[in-house]
């Protein structure tokens, strides 16, 4: 007796993969957690594959006022932005001209306030040291609880 050799490859179990028109009701093709593909038994009702919708159609739609605005007004702004940098780059050298002299002002305005509020504290106190009465005040009292006596002059 001649036997075929025993083998146990892979190969010689697996089978090539049934088309699937073969395939028979109640029997699907399942991935297993190895990944090979094998055939299964449903045990519960077969229902047909769903089917996927038809692809929508695009709509046009009206583009909103909104957005026809704000389009509208970016080049604008931009522009707006741009001439503006342009006209302060142009007046720069004035600009800082014109800061310099500002500085100067205000430091001649801080120099003459200190000034004036000098001069009019000095005049203020030589008024005031003229016009000023001389008060003395003379208070005695005689014993712990005495009744204090006092005389006032003015000069």
């Amino acid at each position: 007796m001649n036997s075929p050799p025993h083998t146990t490859s892979t190969q010689s179990l697996t089978h090539p993969p049934m088309r699937a028109e073969e395939i028979p009701p109640g029997v699907q093709e399942v991935i297993l957690p190895s990944g090979e593909r094998a055939l299964a038994y449903s045990t519960g009702p077969t229902t047909p594959p769903p089917q996927l919708p038809a692809p929508a159609v695009p709509t046009v739609q009206p583009i909103p006022a909104w957005a026809k605005t704000t389009a509208l007004l970016a080049p604008t702004v931009g522009g707006g932005i741009a001439v503006a940098a342009v006209g302060l780059s142009a007046a720069a050298p004035g600009l800082v001209a014109v800061s310099h002299v500002l500085w100067s002002a205000v430091a001649a305005i801080a120099t003459g306030g200190a000034a004036a509020a000098f001069v009019i504290s000095r005049v203020r106190a030589r008024i005031t040291a003229a016009q000023l009465p001389h008060i003395t005040q003379h208070i005695t009292a005689t014993g712990l609880f005495g009744r204090a006596n006092g005389t006032i002059n003015h000069h």
